[in-house]
């Protein structure tokens, strides 16, 4: 059976005549899980620390906390399970409102939608967390693994995310983010940075995705103009997986093979990663919706730097299944396997007289990495103007690096 037990502790504070009170909650499988679980989550004050203990807790239901200030923990992500196989409620398996969390040291597997969300939350912590569907990848799978929105302060450090019909890691519209020491494995996406200012990601793995990374910018969403984020020493290799998501989803239009794809954008960095064995491309630069009917949206890449990466067997065999990039990429290429692809679309003006100097892109003087601009605005718009450029060398400038996101 399963028990619930409030542990009292005292912390001092740094004057003798100021005391901070805080519980800890621990919690063990068995029948009574699910409400023990919630009612902690419900009842726990400022401070608390619910702990779960070692174990595969089958759960029913969807879990919600919204109470600031607490650590909810386990004994390790392979030893401490939250199994939501059989649940009938919730959107997803936890989801978390409330600010300065930590989440540590569990696991949450086979949640019928996202597996651990936070909306709306300030400095939240995600360390140690496994996310998975243990079925492989399935169209059913829940969406999203680690599901930050609408968040300030976001850490992700020490995870796995398996099997996630969107995207493993999605953080999206939010401020402040560090994405590290990750692993994303059999995801469509495997880290998604969306509609956010202001993130590092680095020192991660993704393999075997259907695409590595993806650094995008939507239209029709409250938050837009997605900037200011480094990519860099990451491994994205053999992200071969065919493309799992659900019809209408935009990931699903992302062909298998992608090491790295950057949309719509501004002020991104991207350095120091090895891109291997991803089929289609290594480094993908594109525009965004152009008929999006969003005044506000701004399609249009901008300042991207990419440089001193590593790149080894990009476009081997180009997914011919998903969207229309593949197409028109060997098409164009005539046979030309790029490791960094742009599409070359600009708006009309900077089409005929050029983009201004801080917003082209740059590529390093001191890497041989293959670079195709496709040129899709003369390609679509007069093809007598088509000129694909085969050679980065137009591209090679100095690298302005743009700042380190500071620990909270």
């Amino acid at each position: 059976m399963g028990f619930l037990i409030k542990k009292f502790s005292i912390f001092s504070c740094l004057f003798i005549s100021s005391f901070v009170f805080s519980e800890e909650w621990k919690i063990s499988p068995g029948a009574s899980a699910q409400d023990d679980i919630q009612s902690a989550m419900i009842l726990a004050q400022e401070g608390d620390t619910i702990a779960l203990t070692a174990g595969v807790y089958n759960l029913n239901h969807g879990l919600s906390l919204d109470v600031d200030n607490i650590i909810l923990k386990g004994e390790g992500h392979k030893k401490t399970i939250l199994n939501f196989s059989e649940q009938k409620t919730g959107a997803q398996g936890l989801l978390v409102t409330s600010n300065n969390i930590t989440l540590r040291d569990f696991a949450v597997e086979n949640a019928k939608g996202d597996a651990i969300k936070s909306k709306g939350s300030k400095n939240i912590k995600f360390l140690n967390l496994r996310t998975e569907w243990t079925n492989g990848p399935d169209t059913k799978n829940g969406a999203y693994g680690l599901y930050p929105v609408e968040s300030k302060n976001v850490l992700i450090d020490g995870c796995v995310a398996i099997g996630a019909s969107d995207a493993g890691v999605y953080v999206g519209q939010s401020e402040n983010i560090i994405v590290r020491n990750t692993e994303a494995y059999f995801n469509v996406a495997g880290i998604e940075i969306e509609n956010s200012y202001y993130a590092d990601v680095y020192d991660n793995v993704a393999e075997n995705n259907t695409a590595g990374i993806l650094v995008f910018d939507l239209p029709d969403l409250p938050k837009q103009g997605g900037k200011f984020v480094r990519v860099f020493n990451n491994i994205s290799s053999n992200n071969n997986t065919e493309n799992f998501a659900p019809e209408g989803n935009i990931v699903g239009q992302v062909p298998k093979g992608t090491g790295l794809v950057i949309r719509a954008n501004r002020h991104v960095e991207v350095f120091k990663n090895t891109f291997e064995n991803n089929s289609t491309i290594g480094v993908a630069l594109v525009a965004g919706d152009l008929e999006s009917g969003d005044d506000t949206y701004d399609p249009y890449p901008r300042n991207i730097q990419i440089y001193d990466n590593n790149f080894k067997n990009s476009g081997y065999d180009p997914d011919f299944n998903r969207g229309e990039l593949s197409p028109l990429l060997v098409e164009i290429s005539n046979g030309f396997q790029p490791d960094i692809m742009w599409d070359g679309i600009l708006p009309f003006w900077q089409n005929v007289f050029g983009q201004k100097k801080e917003e082209r892109l740059v590529l390093d003087t001191n890497n041989d990495a293959k670079f195709l601009n496709l040129d899709l605005f003369w390609y679509f718009v007069m093809s007598f103007f088509h000129s694909p450029e085969f050679n980065g060398k137009e591209y090679f400038s100095d690298v302005k690096n743009l700042d380190p996101i500071a620990e909270w």
